[in-house]
């Protein structure tokens, strides 16, 4: 091999790091900003809360593109049936960590079930068991299964299905709405599967002359991005929302890039997607030193995302209770509109008290998942990748 496989890992490892670090910024301002219905709406929002939203859309399209990236390159020390079976098993276990454990543990601090927001792992979980049934197939094959989801499933974006689960693969919405319990799905499944998938596909170029890899890289990137802006331009099809002129310039820019996430529409995974593939191939050669502590979170992923959320829970609940002698509301949802928890009165703080909360807890987890990532890297027990 041309290259060596730990520089390879380091390259989707700091870009998968990085998009850790920028996601916390969302969920630290759902817990500590003012709460907000729609932050990228162009007609409500201010250009600072635009951006601060907009700029956390590329988390989940990358997470789940490299998702498929990693199983690949785990495809080259297992064989298919083994692949399988990790796929199939580390899928219901994010499925039962969405459920159950993210959800009282970091999200809620309680158990009562009221209300369940199935979120990001829920619909990685059934992307892992899809790709777990996927990876019998050839590549091309998987690469066609993928191209169909997302490049299709916007031409269904009028459609509405009256099956609650068959509704939960197109669109967001509830599996169960009653008046003492709601489970709602807020990631569809489709699309993300089909990014999955296209991930895996993707992922047979570190198996590539590193040269033919970042020209793979560079072309499929412009070609989303100048796709993007091209489709975008026509209003025509790949978003249910078209873009409108707005009383200035700049608020008519928003609204171009103001693309629908729930579900990803094809402009939307154009729009991050294209970025994220220039990325990887800006990082293929080597990690610059400045961006090589994103490699520290980039290896634990898992215990990253579930254990910021329960610094980030854990702070705004100490921080409630000195502010009002009491913390309840930090403990209860409810309804779904209060998700993740109920809001004291005259809560949320302004963008640079978010800010500066967001760089307290990637500061606050960097020790953290250093000494994670070293008991993996020492251990020898495959239970270890499941976090």
């Amino acid at each position: 091999m041309p290259e060596s496989r730990p520089a390879r890992l380091d390259a989707v490892d700091v870009v998968r790091g990085v998009i850790m670090v920028v996601m916390a910024l969302d969920h630290v301002r759902d817990f500590v900003g003012v709460r907000v219905n729609n932050p990228t709406d162009p007609a409500t929002t201010t250009v600072a809360l635009f951006v601060t939203r907009w700029i956390t859309h590329v988390c989940a399209p990358v997470f789940f593109l490299l998702t498929g990236v990693g199983a690949q390159l785990a495809r080259t020390h297992r064989t298919r049936g083994t692949l399988a079976a990790y796929l199939a098993t580390r899928g219901l276990w994010m499925l039962l960590l969405d459920a159950v454990i993210v959800r009282s543990l970091a999200m809620q601090f309680n158990v009562d079930f009221h209300v369940t927001l199935l979120s990001v792992l829920w619909a990685l979980g059934w992307a892992m068991l899809t790709l777990s049934a996927l990876v019998a197939l050839p590549t091309w094959a998987i690469t066609a299964f993928g191209a169909v989801l997302v490049l299709g499933h916007s031409a269904f974006d009028g459609l509405r299905i009256a099956n609650l689960l068959l509704a939960s693969l197109h669109q967001p919405g509830f599996l169960l709405d009653t008046p003492g319990h709601v489970v709602f799905s807020a990631y569809p499944l489709i699309p993300w599967i089909g990014v999955t998938a296209l991930g895996y596909a993707l992922g047979e170029a570190y198996q590539w002359d590193p040269a033919r890899r970042r020209a793979l890289f560079g072309r499929l990137g412009w070609t989303l991005i100048v796709g993007f802006v091209a489709l975008r331009a026509l209003n025509v099809y790949g978003d249910p929302l078209p873009w409108k002129a707005q009383p200035t310039a700049l608020f008519t820019a928003l609204s171009f890039l103001n693309t629908t996430k729930y579900p990803p529409s094809l402009l939307f995974l154009a729009m991050t997607l294209g970025p994220a593939l220039l990325f990887l191939r800006g990082v293929d050669g080597g990690t610059p030193a400045w961006l090589r502590p994103a490699i520290t979170y980039g290896r634990v992923p898992l215990f990253y995302f579930i254990l910021h959320f329960v610094l980030i829970h854990l702070g705004v609940t100490v921080a409630g209770a000195i502010r009002y002698g009491d913390a309840h509301w930090f403990f209860q949802s409810d309804t779904l509109g209060e998700y993740p928890f109920a809001l004291p009165p005259g809560w949320g703080y302004p963008l640079p008290v978010v800010y500066a909360s967001w760089m307290a807890v990637v500061l606050a987890m960097y020790p953290l998942c250093r000494w994670y990532g070293r008991v993996k890297e020492g251990s020898r027990s495959r239970w270890l990748s499941y976090l």
